[in-house]
């Protein structure tokens, strides 16, 4: 069996700078920033194929941030949006294959641009604390969106955000969550025949390259101005809505 990885230029060209930025992201900036890497990579090859490349790579990195945040994140939440997040993965697991790749890319540019949004707009008054009724509605949907794309993010931190977490329970409560939702999709990315030899050969490629970003944004955590690494993901994340946009409208 031979091992045979993607070898369009244009993927390793995306695919090197999404995946530092998403180690970045998980390691110490909560992970906000994490579901950056499909969007990009759904630009030079197909979304589902995205999503197969990442997950392998999402989930080795959560094992480095886990050994960093173990036991620090907050339990009360954590029992709120746990298990709402696994019933948003058993509903993306059954709808999943009722979506084909353009209606992915429209899901894709909306959460990509709903996100900047919601993080961009001005804000007269703080932002009250959701209840837990709401906790499980927007966990829900982060599972669901989490397991079509890699894209949970939004929905979690409508929740997470106004709970005014310190930065380390934050984060901690952010890499538990995803970690969890990761390790959940395996198997049913594996019933779906999501995986084949070269995206796992490709995975395996990126690993180190994701796991190195991971550590290099535990180490940036208190280091880095955060608004800066943001301004970049936010860029590149307009960029890449209104690109999937475009892509999955013309498609449809």
């Amino acid at each position: 069996m031979s091992f045979e990885i993607i070898t369009n230029l244009w993927f390793w060209v995306v695919a090197v700078p999404a995946v530092t930025l998403t180690g970045i992201s998980k390691g110490g900036m909560g992970g906000g920033a994490a579901g950056i890497a499909t969007p990009l990579l759904a630009m030079v090859i197909s979304p589902v194929q995205a999503a197969a490349v990442m997950l392998p790579i999402l989930c080795m990195m959560d094992l480095a941030g886990l050994q960093v945040y173990l036991g620090r994140w907050d339990r009360r939440i954590m029992r709120v949006i746990l298990p709402a997040g696994l019933l948003g993965c058993v509903v993306g697991t059954l709808t999943f294959s009722h979506l084909n790749d353009n209606w992915i890319r429209l899901l894709l540019g909306v959460m990509a641009l709903a996100f900047l949004a919601y993080n961009l707009m001005p804000r007269a008054v703080p932002l009250r604390k959701p209840s837990d009724r709401q906790g499980y509605f927007w966990s829900m949907l982060s599972g669901f969106t989490s397991f079509v794309s890699h894209s949970g993010g939004p929905p979690l931190m409508v929740y997470l955000l106004p709970q005014k977490l310190d930065k380390a329970m934050f984060v901690a409560t952010s890499v538990v969550f995803f970690g969890a939702m990761n390790y959940a999709k395996i198997v049913p990315y594996l019933w779906l025949g999501l995986f084949d030899f070269r995206n796992l050969a490709t995975s395996i490629v990126l690993i180190p390259i994701g796991v190195a970003g991971t550590y290099l944004g535990v180490w940036l955590q208190t280091r880095i101005n955060t608004r800066w690494f943001y301004r970049l993901v936010y860029a590149l994340l307009f960029l890449t809505g209104i690109k999937l946009l475009y892509d999955g409208l013309t498609g449809l």
